[in-house]
C-alpha cells in the first residue's frame, strides 16, 4: 500500500447508558491510501456507521488514534474538527439531506459559502460538480421535481464540489430502487476510477459492495477479514 491518508490503530469506541457501557468497537486496526475505495459490511449492530463517522471526523473514539491527512483527530477542539471537515471530508448518506426551499444549485453551492471563494470560483464549482453528476441541465431544479436517484446526485454533487480528499458515503443506495442504485455505484465507481477520490462506503448490499476494491468485514465491533475484489483486480488489470 502507498503511503496511507487514513491509519486508525487500536482504536475501541464504548458508548454509556445510565450505568452500562456499551462496546461498539475493540481494537480496530485499518489503513487507506489515497485512491483506495473501501466498503465496509456487517450486520446491524456491528459498529459499521461508528467506525465511518470516526474517520470523517464525526466522533471521537473512546481509545486508540485516527489519524487522517496527517491530523490526528483526537487531539482536534469541535471547532477545530468542523474546520477539518469543510476542507477534507464530503459526505454521502442514505436520506439525501437536501433543502428543500433550495434549487440543486443552491443545494450543491451551500457549502462552498464557507469555502474562501470568490462568486464566480462558487459559481465553476457548482457547475462542473453538476455536470460530473450527470445534473447539469437539472440546475434550477427544486428537489420535489427531481427522482430519487437525482436527489442522490445533487447530494454526490454537494459532496465533491469542495474538492475533499475523502468522500465518505452512509448506505448511499439503500433508499433507491435497482436501477437507480446501480446508476449511483457506476457515479462512485467513476469518481474513485477517473477522478481518483478516496472512498470509504458503508453498504448492507453485497452488490453494491462488489464495487469497491477492498471489502471490510465488521462483527460484533471486531475487524473479520479484509479482502480485495475483483473490482480491484479489474482496474489493476486496466491499468497495465
Amino acid at each position: 500500500m502507498a503511503d496511507p491518508i487514513v491509519v486508525v490503530r487500536d482504536v475501541y469506541k464504548e458508548f454509556y447508558r445510565e450505568k452500562i457501557t456499551i462496546p461498539v468497537l475493540m481494537g480496530i486496526n485499518l489503513e487507506m491510501a489515497a485512491g483506495d475505495f473501501l466498503s465496509l459490511m456487517g450486520p446491524s449492530g456491528s459498529g459499521k456507521s461508528t467506525l465511518l463517522n470516526l474517520v470523517a471526523g464525526l466522533d471521537q473514539p473512546t481509545s486508540g488514534n485516527v489519524t487522517v491527512v496527517g491530523s490526528h483527530l483526537g487531539e482536534m477542539s469541535e471547532g477545530e474538527l468542523a474546520q477539518w471537515r469543510s476542507q477534507h471530508v464530503g459526505f454521502v448518506f442514505q436520506l439525501y439531506n437536501l433543502i428543500p426551499v433550495l434549487t440543486a444549485y443552491e443545494n450543491v453551492e451551500l457549502p462552498l459559502t464557507l469555502a474562501p471563494l470568490t462568486r464566480r470560483e462558487r459559481d465553476e464549482h457548482v457547475r462542473a460538480a453538476l455536470e460530473v453528476v450527470g445534473l447539469g441541465d437539472r440546475m434550477d431544479h427544486y428537489p420535489r421535481q427531481l427522482s430519487g436517484g437525482q436527489e442522490q446526485r445533487v447530494s454526490i454533487a454537494r459532496a465533491i464540489a469542495t474538492d475533499p480528499t475523502l468522500f465518505v458515503a452512509d448506505e448511499p443506495t439503500g433508499d433507491l430502487d435497482a436501477k437507480s442504485a446501480g446508476e449511483i455505484l457506476d457515479l462512485l465507481e467513476r469518481l474513485n476510477r477517473d477522478f481518483g477520490k478516496t472512498i470509504i462506503m458503508v453498504t448492507h448490499d453485497p452488490n453494491a459492495a462488489a464495487r469497491a476494491k477492498r471489502l471490510v468485514h465488521l462483527d460484533k465491533g471486531v475487524l473479520a477479514g479484509t479482502v480485495e475484489t475483483p473490482q480491484a483486480s479489474s482496474q489493476a488489470g486496466g491499468r497495465r
